[in-house]
């Protein structure tokens, strides 16, 4: 099935007319690869990558392949489609004793986007990005030929397909290790930092931690600059695997644009970092709200109006830490282009895979609506971010230069030679791709 219809990523920014295919069975996903025409093909999941990444002349859905295909109880070695989702797997194998190795701040993605975006979470720091739990990977390359890669076959492919942005081929089917837990809570510590220089203080004083990631208020100033709440977490050991109740909000329509500006922003932030009294607050939490909060609010992007937003999500190196943050907070402060999502997280060792965002570092990820003046502040911040040695997440950018992008990802040639050597060049891209050089 083929359809001409509108889509745009979940930052609502750009909104493209595209030939959408939504097979049911893969004979369909090669039939659509097959019948393209001229443009480059782009294989999309729920459709939750920020920006462009999963945006084309011709676009796959593969939501629909979504079956789960084997599971070893005793290892936790499961094999799915693609299509099968992070909250179907949840559903599945939280009450058996089971729990994603990584997980990213949204459950709604699917298999092949988490390994698309070499997606991390708040264990970076211990555990790395999803695909170091991917033992192998089936990926359609062409309508003839469908390669099972992994760190042993085809391993130069495997590493270009993590963190590859969908542009190696259309990934049918991965093989994941999971990971063992006994409950399905989480023991948390909520910590509150004065200014972002404790912030990071804190974050090393537990880096031994689990789970890690701080809220922060990027509109403070002065010594409040990059106040925050810390949030660190064990999983709990008292063998309840029951999930909870769940209530959620919905967002039925458009915000008006005026509603988030810098006055509504840093009265919520000042509201949200004040409902924490103590220094130190210890409870205990369903997963669902410490790993997914956002989750519980429906359709939360229309909360930026109908004009969109972006998630501006960067990465510097830890020695330039709380110099390149306090530069970056005052630069973001000064704009008064806030935002009241805004996550900071740690991150350890990059991994082998060619265009994965992590290395080792901080990373500060905030929501900007679209809006007059924006792209110009952040033209400004990437300019600092690259003086520091960081890059930009290509899961959520929408605008970043071909400069930016190729000065910041120094494997961005490798990966270029890895999609000639299999022939998908010129065959997947997306309108990301094209805008940073892939494609030429």
């Amino acid at each position: 099935m083929k359809f001409q219809q509108s889509i745009n990523g979940w930052g609502r920014y750009p909104v493209i007319k595209a030939e959408v295919h939504d097979p049911f069975v893969l004979s369909g996903v090669k039939a659509a690869l097959q019948n393209r025409g001229q443009g480059g093909l782009i294989a999309r999941g729920l459709g939750r990558s920020y920006g462009d990444s999963s945006l084309a002349d011709y676009v796959v859905k593969i939501r629909k392949l979504n079956h789960l295909l084997d599971f070893n109880s005793k290892s936790g070695v499961v094999t799915c489609n693609s299509g099968i989702s992070l909250a179907d797997l949840l559903d599945v194998f939280v009450p058996m004793g089971w729990f994603l190795p990584v997980t990213p701040g949204t459950k709604h993605i699917t298999l092949g986007g988490a390994v698309a975006s070499d997606v991390h979470g708040k264990n970076h720091h211990v555990s790395g990005c999803f695909c170091e739990y991917v033992e192998s990977i089936e990926l359609l390359v062409n309508p003839e030929s469908v390669l099972l890669c992994s760190r042993i076959t085809h391993s130069d492919l495997f590493h270009a397909t993590c963190g590859g942005m969908g542009l190696t081929g259309i990934i049918l089917s991965v093989t994941l290790r999971l990971k063992p837990v006994s409950s399905a809570y989480v023991n948390q510590k909520t910590l509150k930092a004065q200014n972002i220089s404790e912030a990071l203080e804190l974050f090393e004083v537990n880096h031994t931690s689990t789970y890690s990631v701080a809220w922060i208020d990027c509109l403070s100033t002065a010594s409040s600059l990059g106040r925050s709440l810390l949030m660190v977490g064990e999983h709990s050991s008292d063998n309840i695997l029951a999930g909870a109740s769940k209530h959620s909000l919905t967002i039925p329509v458009d915000m008006p644009t005026s509603l988030l500006n810098r006055f509504s922003i840093q009265l919520f932030n000042t509201l949200y970092y004040n409902r924490i009294t103590k220094k130190e607050v210890k409870n205990r939490v369903h997963y669902e709200p410490f790993f997914y909060p956002l989750d519980g609010i429906h359709h939360w992007n229309r909360l930026y109006g109908k004009n969109g937003f972006t998630q501006y999500q960067f990465v510097i190196p830890k020695e330039a830490g709380k110099v390149g943050m306090t530069k970056i907070l005052k630069e973001i402060v000064a704009s008064g282009k806030g935002s009241f999502l805004a996550v900071l997280k740690v991150f350890g060792k990059q991994n082998d895979n060619l265009l994965s965002f992590p290395l080792a570092g901080y990373t500060l990820a905030l929501d900007f609506k679209i809006e007059k003046g924006l792209f110009s502040l952040l033209d400004r911040l990437d300019a600092m971010v690259l003086d520091y040695g960081g890059r930009l997440y290509l899961t959520k950018d929408v605008r970043m230069s071909e400069q930016t992008f190729k000065q910041s990802y120094p494997h961005w040639q490798q990966f270029q030679s890895v999609r000639e050597h299999y022939g998908v060049k010129g065959i997947f891209a997306s309108y990301q791709s094209r805008r940073l050089g892939l494609d030429t």
